[in-house]
């Protein structure tokens, strides 16, 4: 099965009670030593008052949940 992979610039809102419009910056894929794929993860970013707050573990369901189509 592939799994969708999100573009650097790709903008999604998180979940909760405030939701932040965060913008997908990076892309890290973990391998094994068989050189099979093992994981892949975003790095997403967001401002918070004022100041740029960075995730670097955030997955593809999370940002399919809240993607922002337009």
């Amino acid at each position: 099965m592939q799994a969708i992979e999100y573009p650097i610039g790709t903008k999604f809102k998180t979940r909760g009670k405030n939701p932040l419009v965060c913008t997908v910056i990076d892309v890290w894929k973990t391998y094994n030593k068989a050189g099979e794929l093992v994981q892949t993860r975003y790095v997403a970013t967001h401002d918070f008052l004022g100041m740029p707050v960075t995730d670097r573990d955030v997955v593809a369901v999370t940002i399919a949940r809240g993607l922002i189509v337009g």
